[in-house]
């Protein structure tokens, strides 16, 4: 099945849609050639998705296997079209300004998979990325379903599976029981933890001050809440507060020295409704704060 998209702003298929992989050696995504693939689990099954940018700013989807009927639908989304900057003022800051400038085809992505997001967010708290990509990647490979069409790729398991994986895989895989133990009880209820993501990105654009559902999930906290919204909803307000790098980045490129969490959400509060992609022009500008520390020496004593 195929298609073409035409999206009705410049995007920038790699900067949106790219930002979405889990590392290079992420099962689920893989960029080569130029081709963006994608191995999803859809409401309607498995199915690989292709995406080829054309000369004329269009982007060219295939896509493979029972789901590939969702996939394709879902193509505007994850390239960004339901991504409004409307109401987003750039004179606020010079270097807000200039990034949004230089990077016009950034868009928030949304993949439509809040479980997935979930997961991938549960995997990736309190530890290093290199460490959370190496989990992912053993996990979808050693559970996950082989995904159809002309590449190797794994989608990743359903709630079904994640809540039967044994705790010594977990620990294979590197996961720590903390995390492990919060991703078997969220699979266990994955129809509410699907519904807390979309209600709670639905409360915030309202200004509803009542709890995050997703926090009353044992092991859950504002980070994995925001990063499950980010990617599955493309929120572009969600703060991933809890952070450990990123308030000291975005204070270093707005005003000049690192900020905690709280001199983050005052530094961002202008643009609110717009913080996530405030962040996310900082990100792409490649602003960052000067490394202090040589960088940290990973031990790996569990797969081999």
């Amino acid at each position: 099945m195929q298609t073409t998209y035409r999206p009705r702003r410049p995007l920038d298929l790699r900067a949106t849609v790219g930002a979405l992989q889990r590392g290079p050696g992420d099962p689920t995504q893989r960029h080569s050639g130029g081709v963006i693939w994608r191995a999803v689990r859809t409401p309607s099954g498995v199915a690989t998705l292709a995406l080829a940018p054309q000369g004329d700013g269009s982007v060219r989807a295939a896509a493979w296997g029972p789901g590939r009927g969702w996939v394709i639908a879902q193509v505007p989304a994850l390239c960004g079209g339901l991504d409004s900057d409307e109401g987003f003022d750039t004179s606020l800051h010079p270097l807000v300004r200039d990034a949004f400038a230089r990077h016009r085809g950034l868009r928030l992505a949304r993949t439509d998979l809040p479980f997935d997001s979930f997961a991938q967010a549960v995997i990736e708290q309190k530890v290093t990325v290199r460490q959370a990509f190496r989990v992912w990647r053993r996990v979808v490979t050693w559970h996950g379903e082989r995904a159809p069409g002309p590449v190797a790729m794994f989608a990743p398991p359903p709630p079904s599976i994640w809540r039967t994986i044994p705790s010594w895989s977990w620990h294979r895989a590197g996961l720590e029981p903390p995390q492990a133990k919060t991703l078997v009880m969220a699979a266990a209820r994955a129809d509410a933890v699907e519904r807390a993501v979309r209600r709670g990105t639905s409360a915030g654009e309202q200004g509803a001050t009542s709890p995050d559902p997703l926090l009353s999930f044992p092991g859950v906290g504002p980070w994995t809440a925001a990063e499950a919204r980010i990617r599955s909803l493309g929120d572009p307000d969600a703060v991933s507060v809890g952070d450990f790098h990123l308030a000291h980045h975005v204070g270093y490129a707005l005003v000049g020295s690192r900020v905690d969490d709280d001199g983050m959400l005052e530094l961002l509060e202008p643009w609110r409704g717009h913080r996530q992609r405030v962040i996310r022009l900082i990100m792409a500008a490649g602003v960052r704060e000067p490394r202090r520390a040589p960088r940290l020496h990973e031990e790996d004593h569990t797969a081999r």
